[in-house]
């Protein structure tokens, strides 16, 4: 859920930005999702132009519980013109306490932090836009589950890498986004050329070690990849297609933990 979260936050904010009407109806008030969102900062990151049924609450949970759940990391903002060094590892430091008894906890943390760094980072070199990212992260009851998700509403990662295809990457140019979105995990490809996007493809070694699922939300689409025999490939990719228009590029690992 604390994808779905920062990805409704993205769309919020982008439809507003571009002074379109935006209304949110929680029927159910804090008793139900809107109580959720608040306590991760969703009403304090939304912009005060998007109107809320029945009110905007009327204090952030986030505010008065911040670091109270050691489940569950607050969604943090990633400003490119206020760059927080120390974000991948806030966000990292939650796993050490929410998973501290797993014998891999430290393995776990540095691929969570591996994640977030680059995540974060491709923000800030590719993202070209005024609206802010989001990040955060969710390890679900029980602590065998572990959700790491970052939105960015920038250009999007087939927006940037597409064009130069042709010149950097010609045999790969006539592929689907969603069999282009796998190669870019497998070989780390980059819109600068080889050797220069290895740190998705880091990104996705660390989380197959842990059989971590990939979420990413296109534009229009959103595909699904499941790990097999150590790596993510076309043929466990699941395409969803024809989806409302959320700019960018929206990336969530779910790791699977087990006991």
């Amino acid at each position: 859920m604390v994808d779905g979260a920062i990805r409704l936050l993205s769309l919020a904010n982008q439809l507003a930005y571009t002074t379109r009407r935006v209304r949110l109806n929680f029927e159910e008030g804090e008793s139900g999702t809107m109580g959720y969102l608040n306590r991760m900062g969703f009403f304090d990151h939304l912009s005060t132009d998007v109107e809320i049924l029945p009110s905007r609450p009327f204090y952030s949970g986030a505010r008065l519980h911040r670091g109270g759940n050691s489940m569950l990391v607050e969604i943090a903002r990633i400003n490119k013109d206020e760059r927080d060094e120390e974000l991948p590892t806030r966000l990292s430091d939650a796993i050490s306490y929410a998973c501290s008894s797993r014998l891999d906890v430290e393995e776990l943390k540095g691929a969570t932090w591996t994640i977030f760094a680059e995540l974060i980072d491709n923000i800030f070199s590719h993202s070209a836009t005024q609206l802010d990212g989001y990040a955060a992260l969710q390890v679900y009851s029980g602590g065998n589950r572990l959700s790491v998700a970052v939105s960015d509403s920038g250009l999007g990662i087939m927006q940037t890498l597409r064009p130069s295809l042709r010149t950097e990457f010609p045999k790969l140019a006539q592929l689907s986004d969603t069999d282009l979105l796998v190669e870019v995990f497998r070989q780390g490809l980059s819109r600068h050329g080889a050797d220069r996007g290895c740190g998705l493809k880091g990104c996705a070694a660390k989380a197959i070690k842990f059989d971590a699922s990939l979420d990413v939300r296109l534009p229009n689409q959103r595909v699904l990849l499941k790990p097999a025999r150590g790596a993510y490939e076309p043929n466990r990719a699941y395409c969803y297609e024809g989806l409302p228009l959320l700019w960018g590029t929206h990336i969530a690992f779910a790791f699977g933990l087990g006991a």
